[in-house]
């Protein structure tokens, strides 16, 4: 079984697919051509299901660090005899600069070695195993690389050293001296479809430079924010751009499958979708890191890829693939042990399935964020929206499984209530867009029930705080979404206790903060959530309280790995990083955080 911690990894992307690297130069992960799709490279969650690794013979010093303003990972050995540079990237469409990043990208992986100091002698082990570790290819030695063949695929490795091949395998030993390279290069296609052209050596240099450079331009049209942490800010946003599928503009979650929420355990879920929740969450980061163009594109993606079911009266989809596909049915792959043994591994995720009615919220604010100051929304989306508003306004006081998709019975989560309060009063405020002037006294009187049932039936006085679910004393992280979104204002005495208990109550001895402690109808525990973290820092800085505000801020971004990714949750034992990696949703939460304690930190100076 992998046992790597899960911090090790770096991640690379072409913006439609992703690798994660370890530190000592193993590509562990890789889907091509896209994010969804079966890994080539899958030592992540087994050893024996594929990797590809380039590094030295003897023991090396080792450091690390994406290229200024990229998504290319350099990565540098220090032996005893001399010093070598590795760097590892995903190609870039040729000449793709600033928002086509991802248009045309080939699905190659560049791989360079360059020897900067004395001699350095180097082992490269090959060993692919398509569709999750199934497929054993059968490899053929050929002029300027290696073919392998096997299940759908056909891999194009083009290398100027001799491999030796041993059945699925293939390893080289070369020695570089000062001022020499080693380029690599790995391509794949369907079986039925034109053999690759094997990469020249002079090309993958051009090629990495290249990318590099468009890495860099896209970089350049995104500083907009110089507030605090916007270094941290400046490079989420980028994380965010390399999980984006440029083909269709969707956001995946994460880029991998089945990393769990505790060792050993089995809440091990496929990340690699889209969801309607992240949606508005991601456009106010995107409003901070990125631009219009990348807002644009989600939005679009989430309109098109949920347009039609409401017309046909079936709950709305909380979650969909990078292309918009809708039946994402689970599979057990029993042949991965899973990472540390955590089975089982998951392809596909059931909660598609699930009545979420926050999405509703989620979208309709997204819209907001979006186009409350424009009328661009064409005519079938304006349709769409009202069709949301009104969806919420009628459903509203039904129970669901939350946006945290608990597996249990459904309940009346307070949080899904806000989420359709906010769908309304979005909706409000959109109704000159929206043509639908004539709804708003409706919307309104729903808007007022809704707020009127979670004022009374959402607040626990024996908890002293808003609670998970109506009419119990349960705490949800969640809750701090109340002020985030507008319902009450941050200094409101109940959100300041709800604050207060949150803190108290579901922060571990770290600062970190747990989703929930009620039980979910799933069997083991999880981690502390880096995002619920983030919200603790956005909803202290809103409270005023911006020296708390700033410390759990920092206490959430400390656990970046040494290349700034953030996984899902903290393990609550050890503090290693645990859940799916790197994680969207995380890196959303600082950003956002990051943004809110700064606006809040200089209206204050500003007042004084």
């Amino acid at each position: 079984m992998s046992t790597r911690p899960i911090s090790d990894y770096a991640l690379l992307s072409d913006c439609r697919s992703a690798a994660l690297v370890t530190s000592d130069g193993s590509v562990d992960w890789l889907c091509f051509p896209r994010f969804d799709s079966p890994a080539i490279f899958a030592r992540l969650l087994d050893e024996n299901a594929g990797h590809w690794s380039v590094r030295p013979i003897c023991p090396a010093e080792v450091t690390r660090r994406y290229l200024e303003n990229t998504l290319v990972l350099e990565t540098t050995f220090r032996t005893r005899d001399g010093t070598a540079v590795l760097v590892d990237t995903l190609a870039l469409g040729r000449r793709e600069r600033g928002h086509a990043l991802g248009a045309s990208s080939p699905g190659v992986l560049l791989r360079e070695v360059t020897c900067v100091e004395g001699r350095v002698s180097l082992e490269v082990t090959y060993a692919p195993r398509p569709e999750f570790g199934l497929v054993h290819p059968l490899m053929e030695a050929v002029r300027g690389g290696l073919i392998a063949r096997g299940g759908a695929n056909v891999l194009v490795l083009s290398t100027p050293v001799e491999l030796r091949v041993s059945g699925s395998t293939a390893h080289a030993t070369v020695t570089l001296r000062a001022g020499e390279r080693l380029p690599l290069a790995l391509q794949a296609s369907w079986g039925w479809a034109p053999e690759p052209a094997r990469c020249h050596p002079n090309r993958v240099h051009r090629r990495v430079k290249d990318t590099i450079a468009g890495w860099r331009s896209w970089s350049e049209l995104h500083a907009g924010y110089r507030g605090s942490w916007h270094e941290q800010v400046s490079h989420s946003g980028r994380v965010l751009r390399a999980l984006t599928f440029a083909p269709t503009g969707a956001i995946v979650a994460a880029a991998t499958t089945s990393l769990p929420e505790s060792v050993g355990g089995e809440r091990n879920w496929d990340y690699r979708y889209t969801w309607i929740r992240d949606a508005s969450f991601t456009l106010q980061a995107l409003t901070t890191a990125a631009c219009v163009k990348e807002e644009t594109a989600f939005f679009d993606f989430l309109a098109r890829a949920s347009a039609t079911q409401l017309d046909r009266g079936v709950d709305l989809q909380i979650m969909y693939g990078v292309g918009g596909e809708r039946d994402l049915s689970e599979r057990l792959l029993p042949h991965l042990t899973g990472w540390r043994g955590s089975s089982p591994v998951r392809v596909g995720n059931e909660a598609w399935r699930q009545r979420q009615l926050d999405v509703y919220g989620e979208l309709l604010d997204a819209a907001h964020e979006l186009h409350h100051d424009t009328g661009r929304l064409d005519p079938l989306t304006r349709s769409f929206l009202v069709g949301v508003a009104e969806t919420a306004a009628r459903r509203w006081h039904e129970p669901d499984q939350s946006l945290w998709e608990i597996r249990g019975p459904s309940r009346h989560f307070l949080h899904s209530k806000l989420m359709c309060w906010v769908a309304l009063d979005r909706a409000i405020s959109l109704a000159s867009v929206l043509g639908a002037a004539d709804r708003v006294a409706g919307w309104e009187r729903t808007r007022a029930q809704i707020r009127a049932a979670i004022l009374t039936q959402g607040w626990n006085e024996r908890a002293g705080a808003f609670t998970q679910t109506f009419d119990t004393e349960d705490l949800d992280a969640s809750v701090l979404m109340l002020p985030l979104v507008g319902f009450l204002p941050g200094d409101d005495p109940r959100v300041q206790a709800t604050v207060d208990a949150v803190a108290a109550r579901l922060t571990d001895a770290r600062g970190l903060v747990h989703r929930y402690h009620a039980a979910d109808g799933l069997p083991g525990g999880e981690g502390t959530f880096l995002l619920c973290t983030f919200w603790l820092a956005q909803a202290l800085a809103m409270a005023g309280r911006s020296a708390r505000a700033r410390s759990a801020f920092e206490t959430a971004a400390s656990y970046a790995n040494d290349v700034g990714l953030l996984a899902e949750e903290v393990d609550t034992v050890s503090g290693e990083s645990i859940g799916n990696f790197p994680q969207a949703f995380s890196h959303i939460g600082l950003i956002n955080a990051a943004r809110t304690i700064h606006d809040t930190t200089s209206a204050d100076v500003a007042a004084s």
